[in-house]
């Protein structure tokens, strides 16, 4: 393997991945951000530009990077880490990717709530507020939905957006974190989730997943960012090695947005964003920073 021609594929994916994305943010930014982003009928609704370019060119930015960089190196299309395996126990890093992101989300809602308790609302007003706004749903138990969001999010959620996560993780996952091996297996993979983190930095600056109301905005946002695809990265990055495709880290990237903003509905008084009650706050996102620990450090786990 020549080592100089794989530093020059992966310093291209890096410009098509970062060029087709932060420049859809500045497309974005220049049409009133992700607040004030005007609003194109689809059909007989309504969805903001601004949501539109994020769900299909930004999030996407990584796998058309992955596309670019082997037509015009020409490395070709072999080792896309599409095709499924089951074999030898790996059938058990699927199930692992469905089921383990929403139990670590709720982990860190607990723990967001032990901690800083006069964040929770036991009554649920913000969700009550939405049933009594909504038509066809009187009387329904504001808990009894919580419990339904879930069943649906752990169940159905790695499925329904596997599309959108396909984007980020054909890219990362499958062309970046292999690009990056030499370095070591856990390098490779912390620093594939420091990339992944710095990518979102547009966005962030803009009010995505923190908003703008926290101490230290907007600055602070793509650090805790960072940190959080640093941890994340790191069960996906896992969950790719030990399938040998990139299948259970889409599912596993599916299940987490599927479930991730539980915690708002349980929430009272604005709390920090950087904190939590959102996996990608600190103490949101302690199961999967303990996860990412565990991972790293137990020898035999990579």
């Amino acid at each position: 393997m020549n080592s100089k021609i794989e530093l020059k594929r992966l310093l291209i994916f890096l410009g098509f991945a970062y060029s087709i994305s932060w420049g859809t943010a500045l497309v974005i930014f220049f049409t009133g951000g992700l607040e004030n982003s005007p609003l194109i009928k689809v059909e007989n609704t309504s969805i903001s530009l601004a949501y539109l370019l994020l769900a299909t060119v930004y999030m996407f930015g990584p796998a058309l990077a992955n596309i670019l960089t082997r037509l015009v190196t020409k490395e070709g299309f072999k080792d896309l880490a599409l095709k499924p395996n089951f074999g030898g126990g790996r059938w058990r890093t699927y199930l692992i990717a469905w089921f383990l992101p929403g139990v670590l989300v709720i982990l860190g809602i607990v723990c967001f709530f032990v901690l800083m308790p006069k964040y929770y609302d036991p009554k649920l007003s913000m969700l009550t507020e939405q049933i009594s706004a909504a038509s066809g749903a009187p009387g329904l138990s504001p808990w009894a939905l919580i419990v339904i969001q879930i069943l649906q999010a752990v169940l159905f959620s790695p499925l329904l957006n596997a599309l959108s996560t396909f984007g980020e993780e054909f890219g990362w996952r499958g062309y970046l974190q292999p690009k990056l091996m030499p370095l070591g297996i856990r390098k490779a993979i912390l620093l594939t989730g420091f990339i992944w983190g710095l990518w979102h930095a547009p966005v962030i600056l803009m009010g995505y997943n923190y908003g703008l109301a926290y101490w230290g905005a907007p600055f602070l946002g793509p650090l805790a960012m960072i940190w959080f695809t640093m941890t994340f990265g790191t069960l996906l990055g896992w969950m790719t090695l030990k399938s040998g495709c990139i299948w259970p880290a889409v599912i596993g990237h599916g299940a987490l947005n599927g479930i991730a903003a539980l915690g708002v509905l349980l929430t009272r008084n604005d709390p920090s964003t950087l904190l939590g009650p959102t996996p990608v706050g600190l103490l949101g996102g302690i199961g999967f920073t303990i996860t990412a620990v565990i991972i790293l450090l137990i020898p035999n786990a990579l």
